[in-house]
């Protein structure tokens, strides 16, 4: 079963060319074949130069989409090339290589269409925790997720995702320019298809700017709630 890591980037100088070597490594050491995408997504910065100068693997936006937009841009590409399983990895150093497996097994073995790498699931902390305004944050999402769908999502904007064909497809369609995480987890179930979380560590940033900067802003709580609400989903 083919599987791409779709690595959305901005400004990832820092971090970008880690990232992809821990790929490569990963690779080697446990004969596994996981390819990768980075989504240059209109960086100002040198991280086009290093992607150019190592021979990486990605697609350069010639402006800059948002965290939404890039991520869209790399379920095209697997989508174009036929993977079985996409899975979303940050470029900043937070996700670990090593959890890939984790997320993708649920796919391959148990018939789930989507599957988040969680913090908090199952009595589950990761060592590295967000801030306690975030968590409230992250809380209340997921409340209004569980009104809305009937399933609780713990980890509501844990970016660290894999998803099959159907679910990319429906991504490939319609992705979600702001909150894509909790958007996007609302309409995948609202589609009549399974999410399953799995425990994961996450580390801190190595680098770079966080694509949420104020997950504990009116705007982001009020703005997300109502798009949740909003959303009407369509039965497969």
């Amino acid at each position: 079963m083919s599987v791409l890591i779709i690595i959305p980037a901005y400004n990832e100088e820092e971090t970008i060319l880690n990232a992809v070597n821990k790929i490569k490594k990963y690779n080697e050491e446990h004969n596994v074949n996981y390819d990768y995408v980075v989504i240059n997504d209109g960086s100002t910065d040198k991280t086009e130069t290093i992607l150019r100068e190592n021979n990486l693997n990605h697609v350069e936006l010639v402006h800059n989409l948002g965290i939404g937009g890039a991520v869209q841009a790399g379920y095209i590409y697997a989508y174009q090339n036929n993977y079985d399983v996409a899975v979303q990895y940050d470029g900043d150093g937070q996700h670990d290589i090593a959890y890939v497996s984790k997320i993708v097994e649920p796919i391959i073995n148990e018939g789930y269409n989507m599957v988040i790498g969680s913090r908090f699931v199952d009595g589950h902390k990761s060592q590295f925790q967000t801030t306690g305004a975030r968590r409230m944050g992250i809380k209340l999402i997921s409340n209004v997720i569980k009104f809305k769908t009937k399933k609780r999502i713990k980890d509501t904007t844990s970016g660290f995702r894999a998803v099959d064909k159907k679910v990319l497809k429906m991504f490939v369609m319609n992705y979600p320019v702001e909150f894509p995480e909790p958007i996007t987890s609302v309409d995948v179930l609202l589609s009549g298809m399974r999410i399953k979380e799995v425990p994961v560590e996450m580390n801190e940033r190595q680098g770079g700017v966080s694509s949420i900067q104020s997950l504990k802003s009116a705007y982001y709580m009020i703005n997300v709630i109502l798009s949740i609400l909003a959303l009407k989903g369509t039965k497969k």
